[in-house]
């Protein structure tokens, strides 16, 4: 049972640093072509095929280095795991970005979704558009967004990770 718990902290090792790892490589791809101010659905699209890969490999994976047998609670541990890990990965990023490479990527992120939003309503007004504009503001501090990301990994996890495991479910015969 010890070893089965430290190849459980190990694979979540191994695909939490792999899935934070990917994820900031793709990020700063993104962020050298300029694409890191819109979330286009094909950017969203392949950020969650990134993230439902590794979780769903890691947890395939340690199926298979515990002799076929996989728990729903083990599922469940590895999932979390590897999402609060690629979590602190992303924070990090952000943390860079919005203080190194990038300052004003909360304005302009602000900007382009005014200009969205413009054009999606042009009938609101410009005080509707100010009260949007002070409450991204409110929520745009690194304390919060970092906040929304681990909050988000743990979520994206948890739901990966219990319909992985009610999948690859196989316990071990008493």
């Amino acid at each position: 049972m010890e070893n089965q718990a430290s190849t459980l902290k190990s694979h979540i090792l191994q695909y939490g640093i792999l899935l934070g790892a990917i994820s900031v490589v793709f990020n700063l791809m993104l962020y050298f072509l300029d694409m890191h101010y819109t979330q286009e659905s094909a950017v969203q699209w392949v950020n969650w095929f990134i993230t439902i890969s590794v979780t769903v490999l890691g947890i395939y994976n340690f199926r298979s280095s515990n002799e076929g047998f996989l728990g729903l609670g083990d599922a469940l541990k590895l999932g979390l795991g590897i999402g609060v890990i690629a979590a602190f990965f992303a924070i990090a990023y952000t943390f860079v970005l919005l203080n190194y490479l990038d300052p004003d990527t909360i304005e302009k992120t602000m900007e382009i979704t005014q200009n969205k939003l413009m054009d999606e309503n042009p009938e609101m007004s410009q005080e509707q558009l100010d009260q949007i504009i002070e409450m991204q503001k409110k929520f745009s501090g690194i304390g919060v967004i970092s906040t929304v990301i681990l909050v988000m990994s743990l979520v994206f996890g948890f739901v990966i990770s219990l319909i992985t495991g009610l999948i690859l479910k196989r316990n071990r015969p008493e």
